[in-house]
């Protein structure tokens, strides 16, 4: 049962890298639709993904409790100790994936913000951004 929780993890790991791979190609050229689009996937998965870890970490639980005597590579079989090594390597790569979104995310997410701010030039007022008194493009005529 170890095994096949193993596998479905790593699919669920490899199927969100290539989403996110997917949402980097697509911030890239301006793309918004598609990434929307694709969120609810990728949620779904993420949440596929923690139930199986959660089920990884209970067989290997039980395993442990029912062999206190025994360390846990003693307990499982070497194709096991690869699944997890591929999961450690899959959980390194979604990271290093999801930290370039992330990056180009906070440039686009900056980019539009100086746009907007240029357009409607904004000023504090203690905590709170609101638009100032006199903005020198926006002239509203009725």
């Amino acid at each position: 049962m170890l095994s096949h929780h193993l596998q479905g993890a790593l699919i669920d790991l490899r199927d969100l890298i290539k989403i996110t791979e997917s949402d980097i190609a697509d911030i890239k050229e301006a793309k918004n639709d598609p990434q929307f689009d694709r969120l609810s996937l990728k949620e779904e998965k993420l949440k596929s993904f923690e139930q199986k870890k959660a089920m990884i970490d209970h067989e290997i639980s039980s395993l442990m409790t029912r062999n206190p005597d025994m360390d846990l590579p003693g307990l499982i079989n070497p194709e096991q100790h690869l699944q997890l090594d591929e999961l450690k390597v899959e959980l390194n790569n979604l990271r290093d994936v999801n930290k370039h979104y992330a990056r180009l995310v906070l440039i686009v997410s900056n980019l539009y913000n100086t746009f907007l701010e240029r357009v409607v030039p904004t000023e504090m007022q203690g905590y709170n951004r609101v638009a100032s008194k006199n903005p020198s493009i926006l002239e509203i005529r009725v």
